[in-house]
């Protein structure tokens, strides 16, 4: 049943049950007011109707292309995209804001030797070892920088070789880096 019949079926056993309950006028009201009710159209009932109304050669294809799988649509969408020379659209990055104007593109060239020529600014910490000696101060030092409970930043000094930090600047890495050294830890910076 489509969505619209269902409805209407609905809507004709509520009328049936309201007018056994009540007396032989207020079936009639029901009605009236069903009728005098409008109902919602809906979008996919309004466009398929005036598709199949306008050209029946569109209604066909439509109906034709609704029982494809989704791999044969996909392959549908392709070959119209190659026969009708559409190009592929990117998507995502939606929240990137909008596109940079045509006159700020660069040569290809120029964009390859900038990477080359840039300096890394974001380093990520690891944690390689630490004297035994110095694991309480280790510990310690880990728990205040990570923010990590004692039990946890324990159990993350044991298990070093262990990623401490990613995305950190190349100043504040350095820093750590001291730091970490003082107290007797070997840290990384890559």
């Amino acid at each position: 049943m489509s969505l619209s019949s269902a409805y209407a079926v609905q809507s004709c056993a509520r009328i049936i049950r309201a007018s056994s309950r009540t007396n032989a006028t207020a079936p009639l009201a029901i009605t009236q007011r069903h009728r005098n009710r409008r109902t919602p159209s809906r979008r996919w009932e309004s466009t398929a109707s005036a598709a199949s109304a306008t050209n029946p050669k569109i209604a066909t294809i439509v109906d034709q292309i609704s029982q494809l799988t989704l791999l044969e649509t996909a392959d549908l969408v392709s070959n119209l995209k190659t026969r009708l020379n559409i190009p592929d659209m990117p998507m995502g990055n939606f929240a990137a804001g909008p596109a940079a104007p045509a006159a700020a593109a660069a040569p290809v060239e120029e964009e390859v030797a900038a990477p080359a020529a840039q300096e890394k600014t974001l380093f990520t910490l690891t944690l390689k070892s630490f004297d035994a000696a110095a694991k309480p101060k280790v510990i310690k030092e880990i728990k205040s920088m990570l923010g990590l409970s004692l039990v946890d930043s324990k159990k993350f000094v044991e298990g070093a070789p262990k990623q401490m930090k990613e995305g950190v600047p190349k100043e504040e890495s350095e820093k750590i880096i001291e730091s970490m050294k003082a107290l007797g830890a070997v840290v990384t910076m890559d």
